[in-house]
């Protein structure tokens, strides 16, 4: 667990003559294990439990961070033809090996998650079939022994097939399912209760519609302790501060009192990041812009950072490099220091 250092006061009284005010929140974030161990009917080695905060992020002056916010790397089924060249050279031929990608994403690059994409399960995408999608998260979570995510398609009926075969399949191993939303929830939340899983709720960058499908989960009678909410977001440059604006507003009303908005929220960084020019506009097209590599990198780093600064909880990323850099900035932020006269 993690917890604040206090050196001298368990508040801040003074900062260069300025007393630093204090507002501490009427509630707590509710808390979302991910994952289950052998003693409670899964095969994990290891599980996370995120939220639980009753500050705003990071602000340990004023409450308490017991969890710290989780980077989970994502697998595929199949690789788009869009899917960034820059990408490509780092991962190579793992790109066509999910299972083994998965497993260097855990022990080299330091992924606490895994998100397996089923993209390939879209009728226009691939068409993979629910039973191709069992046996590839089976040796996804043979592979890797952290929890993991599993991002489905846009189709809905196609979708829902997919992810009742896989909830049954998988059953008791409390799979993160990525997404449902307010026209196509029941049948993949049903599958989580019936299950043993737990779901996240996308909603547009919108407070209330968050809100509405807490409510509407929680009213099918699937626990509130199983729901991570996804506010939807976009890179640097493309709106991240409208989806920050959001994600700040959620977390403030939530520590407010209002009970349908204490969980924990999850971001696509890698996925939104991937699609966007700079990360794949070429060095000859645009030299001024620099090694696209590196530019690449610094843009997910850069729109994670700020999202995790918003109140992200899990973060889905693609680049190594980005990766390694923002769990270094958590583990910073985490350690930060309090004592008498102001935070180092």
């Amino acid at each position: 667990m993690y917890q604040k250092k206090i050196l001298a006061s368990d508040r801040i009284s003074e900062l260069e003559g300025f007393a630093v005010p204090i507002e501490q929140g009427q509630s707590t974030m509710n808390t979302v294990k991910l994952g289950n161990l052998p003693s409670e009917g899964g095969t994990r080695g290891r599980t996370y439990s995120i939220g639980g905060a009753n500050c705003m992020p990071f602000h340990l002056w004023e409450g308490d961070m017991p969890n710290r916010p989780l980077v989970a790397m994502e697998v595929f089924d199949t690789v788009s033809e869009k899917f960034p060249d820059v990408l490509r050279k780092v991962y190579g031929d793992l790109l066509n090996n999910p299972a083994e990608m998965a497993r260097v994403c855990v022990d080299e690059y330091g992924a606490d998650l895994i998100s397996v994409s089923l993209e390939g399960t879209h009728p226009e995408k691939g068409d993979r079939s629910a039973a191709q999608s069992v046996e590839l998260v089976k040796a996804v979570l043979a592979a890797v022994d952290v929890p993991l995510i599993i991002t489905g398609s846009s189709h809905f009926e196609k979708n829902n097939e997919v992810m009742k075969a896989v909830a049954q399949a998988c059953e008791n191993e409390n799979l993160l399912f990525n997404y449902v939303e307010p026209d196509n929830y029941r049948t993949i939340a049903g599958a989580a209760m019936a299950y043993g899983h737990s779901v996240v709720a996308q909603a547009p960058i919108d407070v209330n519609i968050t809100k509405q499908m807490n409510i509407l989960l929680t009213n099918m009678g699937l626990p509130i302790d199983r729901i991570v909410n996804d506010p939807l977001t976009s890179p640097i440059g493309y709106g991240v501060e409208y989806t920050y604006s959001v994600m700040e507003r959620i977390r403030m009303t939530g520590l407010g009192g209002d009970k349908m908005l204490l969980n924990p929220m999850i971001v696509a960084v890698g996925m939104e990041c991937g699609k966007i020019k700079e990360s794949k506009a070429t060095e000859e097209a645009f030299p001024e812009w620099g090694d696209l590599a590196s530019r690449a990198a610094y843009w997910e780093l850069s729109t994670a950072t700020a999202l995790l600064h918003a109140g992200a909880d899990v973060l889905i990323m693609h680049t190594p490099s980005a990766v390694a850099s923002l769990k270094l900035a958590i583990t910073d932020l985490m350690d930060v220091e309090i004592f008498e006269g102001g935070v180092r």
